[in-house]
């Protein structure tokens, strides 16, 4: 008889636990589809960091090896379009040279030593292969006055040795999410051709001497890509005399001998990119949002022929949001993509001849993928699991190719999740409720017959969802396993559920959103496991608003306290964030020119009925939401004798993303619930 195995004991998961999961980045496979490339990012609490390598995956199967283990930060590794080298970007030190800026390596597949490409001394942001496997295109942040390598690299060591401090600046965009652009610098592309070592490499930069730059928020591999047969390279530039984060783009190609640019696409109402060959070369697909309509225009399919010098609209029909990047099918007939839909993100196959698209892979969330001779690598997560690679073969069932948390997960419980839809607010005035939907997470061992605490998790930006997803930073097996059941409404103004369902807050910011979560504690507290008196809401960003909102619009004793991370507070004080150039397109008027209007949707102005107490929390790098906004909700609080307290990062920005930080953060979290949680009702005293 065989020997009766120990069932393993489980337990309910903590943030120590959630820390302790590896995390899989963007996968990019070999050319003949047997291996895909990602890195894997491992975070120590004691030493209150992280450390990134390349690991490589058989699609074919076989354990997972490690690439590289030199680096600390080996991150965007991209497979050679031969399949000999590996490169990727990282700071490192090599041949008693450190690295100050990150800078592009490559690496045989089949291990050994990585090498420097280049020296760069701008360093490299993003990169992409040439065909050629020689040449590689990346993005650096140069001077642009300045003239050659040389010239860059005499004025990158004058501002390092500068002894001023001064940021000075007369750009509309001159910071974004947590850091300042780079001073007097702009986003270039260039070319790099491999030589035997760095110091045989050649740099050009393509953008020199005319007045083209890539975007200045966040420039990455997406705004750009190079021809099948090599000679050129279309981008997403900005074409307006001043950058503004939400500028119109337009597309442009440059030929790699010449120089030579031509724009392709230009239309003042519609913002262009992610712009990608076809495997022809004949076409270029792209992502064009009709801003002149609206600003809350979604993303649609577009391609550029060639031949006719024309440009056309493809997935007007379908009314989902776009995501890049945009991958094209080797026979050139369909796109493969990304896009939202009901709370989750799957990949679509966008036909391009019918016009239509279909799911190839269900989310959950699909974070990203590749495909390479057939193969189709996918990395998604969902609210039980974080992300798992998982190989499509021809021919064959999907399935996974790496199990590296599946050891810890064993050990963990997971609460129940569940998709559930309620009568929310009316978009039109007068109009039948609309559906809204709403997750729940319940705790894990949930029983119905006890009274169960309840907690909403607002989600940000409006224009966002919370989806079917694995959340490191609102994480919601995290906060079950406290005990609550989670619920996280997609209230209106919410992404994937359509263009109207997403406009529909527009220049009325805190009314149906505020009807939806109200309409969803109703529904719970219907349920004979509710207990009434334990009723919290929190949320970060706009959710962070939500509940500042929530605070002055709900009356008191509602819920038992609030929990504002990141929160907009004073919509004329936001004006110092990076994104006030939407602020109009939003609130419905510049605050100079109609402050009753922007006033009626901004929570200060009710601060007079605010009373239920609250957790604020704020980083001092979040400039998307600047922490005066944060400090200025807790004084109001504290200024009105209402029971408040303040967690605030120095050295976080609109996330908070160091692992000690991250445990405070929950630990705070969860001792401020406690703190205003009266009980079970069965416990209290009469």
């Amino acid at each position: 008889m065989a020997a009766r195995q120990t069932p393993m004991k489980t337990k309910p998961i903590t943030v120590d636990d959630l820390w302790k999961l590896e995390r899989i980045g963007a996968p990019s496979l070999s050319p003949d589809g047997a291996q895909a490339v990602a890195t894997v990012t491992r975070y120590s609490m004691e030493d209150n960091k992280s450390a990134s390598s390349l690991w490589l995956f058989s699609t074919l199967g076989g354990a997972a090896r490690a690439l590289t283990a030199c680096g600390e930060k080996d991150g965007q590794p991209q497979w050679s379009p031969k399949g000999e080298l590996v490169a990727f970007v990282a700071k490192r030190e090599q041949q008693g040279q450190k690295d100050e800026t990150a800078q592009l390596y490559v690496i045989a597949p089949d291990g050994g030593e990585a090498r420097r490409a280049a020296t760069v001394t701008t360093g490299v942001e993003a990169f992409r292969w040439c065909p050629d496997g020689r040449r590689l295109l990346f993005v650096s942040w140069v001077w642009p006055d300045a003239k050659g390598t040389k010239e860059q690299a005499k004025r990158a060591k004058a501002f390092k040795e500068r002894k001023e401090t001064g940021y000075a600046t007369g750009e509309a965009q001159y910071r974004f999410w947590d850091h300042h652009l780079p001073q007097d610098r702009v986003p270039h592309l260039h070319l790099l051709e491999l030589g035997r070592d760095a110091g045989d490499a050649k740099l050009r930069d393509l953008f020199e001497g005319t007045p083209y730059e890539l975007r200045r928020h966040d420039p990455d591999a997406d705004c750009f890509d190079v021809s099948p047969d090599g000679k050129r390279v279309v981008f997403a530039f900005d074409p307006a005399p001043e950058k503004r984060i939400d500028n119109r783009f337009a597309l442009a190609e440059i030929e790699l001998k010449t120089g030579r640019v031509s724009v392709i696409v230009q239309d003042a109402d519609w913002d262009c990119s992610a712009p990608r060959y076809s495997p022809e070369g004949d076409r270029v697909a792209f992502i064009a949002s009709h801003q002149g309509r609206k600003h809350t225009m979604p993303g649609q399919v577009a391609v550029w022929y060639r031949d006719e010098a024309r440009w056309e609209v493809l997935s007007e029909a379908w009314d989902h949001d776009v995501q890049a990047p945009l991958a094209w099918e080797e026979d050139g007939q369909a796109l493969l993509l990304r896009a939202e839909q009901r709370g989750r993100q799957h990949l679509w196959r966008f036909d391009l001849p019918d016009r239509r698209a279909e799911v190839v892979v269900e989310g959950g969330t699909v974070q990203a993928f590749d495909k390479a001779a057939g193969t189709l690598v996918t990395l998604a997560d969902s609210a039980t699991h974080p992300a798992r690679l998982q190989a499509c073969l021809p021919g064959e069932a999907p399935r996974r190719i790496e199990t590296i948390n599946d050891a810890l997960l064993a050990r963990l419980q997971s609460g129940r999740v569940e998709e559930v839809w309620i009568k929310g607010a009316a978009s039109v005035e007068g109009g039948e409720p609309d559906d809204v939907q709403m997750w729940l997470v319940y705790p894990p061992g949930f029983d119905p017959k006890k009274k169960t605490p309840i907690l909403h998790l607002i989600h940000g930006g409006p224009h966002t969802a919370f989806g079917d997803a694995w959340h490191y930073r609102w994480n919601t097996q995290v906060f079950a396993a406290q005990g609550y059941v989670v619920a996280c409404v997609n209230y209106h103004g919410s992404s994937s559920f359509g263009t109207a369902f997403l406009d529909s807050i527009t220049h009325r910011w805190g009314q149906l959103e505020t009807i939806d979560v109200e309409a969803a504690t109703d529904w719970l507290l219907k349920k004979p496991w509710a207990d009434k008196r334990r009723v919290f809401a929190s949320g970060g960003s706009y959710g962070g608003f939500m509940v500042a909102w929530m605070n002055g619009h709900v009356p008191a004793g509602r819920y038992a306290a609030y929990v504002c991370h990141a929160g907009c507070f004073d919509w004329t004080a936001m004006f110092a964030d990076d994104a006030y150039s939407w602020h109009a397109k939003e609130l419905g008027a510049w605050y100079w020119d109609d402050m009753a209007r922007v006033h009626a949707q901004s929570p200060h102005a009710a601060a007079g009925a605010m009373t239920t107490p609250t957790l604020v929390i704020h980083g001092a790098l979040d400039y998307r939401v600047p922490d005066a906004q944060g400090l200025a909700y807790y004084n109001t609080l504290k200024a009105r004798g209402v029971d408040a307290r303040l967690l605030w990062y120095p050295d976080e920005n609109h996330w908070v993303l160091k692992p000690r930080n991250s445990k405070q953060w929950y630990g705070e979290f969860f001792g401020w619930l406690a703190r205003h949680d009266p009980g079970p009702a069965k416990t209290r005293k009469r």
